[in-house]
């Protein structure tokens, strides 16, 4: 069923290779031990036959070479160590998302199929109960019933057993065995606990990064003279690796009826057997099981709903705490201009112009600033934090480009709608004058913006909070480079204001506030000497520069979720 040949592997290209020159065949329908001490390669050999990790050789499936790791996927799936699902979805939610990811089953023959999941994994009384509720045994057979949602021919186990008591590592390997037994699948396990070795058909021994043993539990003991298998790491350890290869290639090879290659299928698998013929739900499908999936998270994650709320209503009513001093003088200033006879009166008038527009510029870039950590929140943490489960996704038929519009649908959505609840909720309290239409898309248009740049730093991080502390970073930066609070250089100013989010949000929502029936307030800010040069931009340009704000993001968005980047 599945065999490679002369296989290196190796943690990144270039590097010293992990698993070198490895020869193994895992025959159809079988159940097969995959042991060996401690770090000796076991894991990174079926990462290797993936393509999770660069691997150089040759790859087998049905006797025919694969012609690559995206085909090799379509029948060949991997349940890892730890179950990765989201804790805050059911156990039948997991499944009924997978199912429509993978398959584009939804209704009753959804419902249907996941009845017959969780019948084979014995997890029917948990349907209703959150994954993060789960037993360490039961976390690993939702990992196996996850991986059977795409009818898999062959599956590949890292340590499923591992750390597990008694009862439930039995109650994993029976279901490892009912689906040999009971549906034909091959089944690769990386198990630690010897004893379990006859339960398995063959037993494939890997030694510091090469294969020295396969076979069945008896020829494994003639062959390494054992009374017992649980000396077996003992007995490896006597003598150095040249010694074990040499011994196992002078070994006959096994018998055909147990460990044969078996001939190039020339027609596709028949219907029941697995993936090549498995059609992929398209993009638009994808994406729409995603938004709902990604919905029903946040309303379920109360902290993260309890902070998005806070922020959101919370954020406004800080711009106008600030504002509650200057607000008579910013709306006797707004009505009517002051009558100005005297030298003295004129001095009086700039003077209180000047403390306004301060006041009136500051109160600008404060909701910029606090819409740019909306952004952050809201787009962080969202694909480093789950980056291992979107690898696994991936690996079972999610497509990149749903995932990535997927995520750019619901932060820049969200940042958008806080963007406009900010400008209403400021503009009603405060009364600043300006086109609706304008600032509201400003505003709107900041948020979005910078979650869709914190979103693409998220995609390219491996950690959530290393993502997190970088978007920080970036939005502490915005204030002293906008050029608006302190002042810049020109040449700098030149430099960095086509980059700085911050700036085209204050400059965009500004320009409107001149442009009402009266722009005293507007006035005001000008007086500061900050209509100096060019750079106060009309609301359109300030939208336009936004958008390719955005654009930079979304590009960041599809680079990292189109690369493979296993935590």
């Amino acid at each position: 069923m599945l065999a490679c040949q002369k296989l290196d592997v190796r943690p990144r290209p270039g590097a010293p290779a992990l698993v070198h020159g490895a020869t193994a065949r895992f025959a159809a329908g079988g159940l097969h031990a995959l042991i060996g001490p401690s770090g000796c390669g076991k894991t990174t050999l079926l990462k290797g036959l993936l393509g999770i990790l660069p691997a150089e050789g040759e790859i087998f499936l049905r006797g025919q070479r694969a012609a690559g790791p995206d085909a090799l996927r379509r029948e060949v799936a991997f349940a890892p160590q730890f179950s990765i699902a989201h804790g805050k979805l059911t156990v039948g939610e997991s499944l009924a998302c997978a199912l429509e990811l993978y398959q584009g089953v939804r209704g009753p023959d959804g419902a249907a199929r996941i009845g017959e999941l969780l019948r084979l994994v014995g997890l029917e009384d948990r349907r209703d109960t959150l994954v993060e509720k789960l037993s360490g045994g039961q976390l690993r057979r939702l990992g196996l019933a996850l991986e059977l949602t795409t009818d898999p021919v062959c599956l590949l186990c890292d340590e499923v057993t591992s750390g597990l008591d008694p009862r439930s590592e039995e109650q994993i390997l029976a279901v490892l065995r009912a689906l040999v037994d009971g549906q034909g699948k091959t089944v690769v396990c990386v198990i630690h606990n010897l004893a379990k070795l006859p339960l398995f058909d063959s037993v494939t021994v890997v030694y510091e990064g090469a294969v020295v043993f396969q076979g069945p539990l008896p020829a494994l003991l003639a062959h390494f003279d054992l009374s017992d298998a649980l000396t077996l790491y003992d007995r490896l350890n006597e003598k150095p690796l040249a010694h074990w290869r040499a011994a196992w290639a002078a070994t006959p090879p096994p018998e055909p009826a147990s460990m044969s290659d078996e001939p190039p299928t020339p027609t596709a698998p028949p219907p029941g057997e697995g993936g090549s013929r498995r059609v992929v739900p398209p993009v638009a499908a994808q994406i729409r099981t995603l938004l709902a999936r990604r919905w029903l998270l946040l309303l379920r994650d109360r902290g993260y709903l309890a902070l998005t709320l806070a922020i959101t209503f919370g954020f406004p009513c800080l711009v106008v705490i600030f504002a509650l001093r200057g607000l008579p003088q910013m709306r006797t200033l707004a009505l009517a201009p002051p009558g100005v006879e005297t030298m003295m009166a004129q001095a009086e008038f700039v003077r209180e112009s000047l403390k306004t527009g301060t006041l009136v510029s500051g109160l600008i870039i404060f909701q910029v600033i606090l819409l740019c950590l909306m952004g952050s929140n809201n787009g962080a943490r969202e694909i480093a934090g789950e980056r291992a489960l979107y690898e696994k996704e991936r690996m079972s038929g999610l497509r990149p480009a749903a995932y990535a519009l997927a995520k750019l649908a619901f932060a820049t959505l969200l940042g958008a709608a806080q963007g406009v609840w900010m400008t209403v909720f400021v503009k009603v309290v405060c009364h600043f004058p300006g086109g609706w239409a304008e600032q509201l898309l400003v505003l709107g248009g900041t948020c979005a913006a910078m979650s869709a740049v914190c979103l693409g730093l998220s995609a390219q991080m491996a950690s959530a909070d290393k993502a997190s502390l970088l978007s920080i970073y970036l939005v502490g930066f915005q204030l002293p480079l906008s050029g608006v609070v302190l002042a810049l250089p020109v040449w700098i100013a030149w430099l960095v204001r086509p980059l700085i989010t911050t700036y085209w949000g204050w400059v965009g929502y500004l320009k409107p506030m001149g442009d009402a029936g009266n722009g005293r307030l507007y006035d005001t800010v000008t007086l500061m000497g900050v209509d100096k040069d060019w750079w106060l931009w009309p609301p359109w340009a300030a939208l336009a520069v936004l958008a390719a704000h955005f654009a930079v993001g979304a590009a960041l968005v599809f680079w990292g979720c189109g690369k493979q980047r296993w935590p």
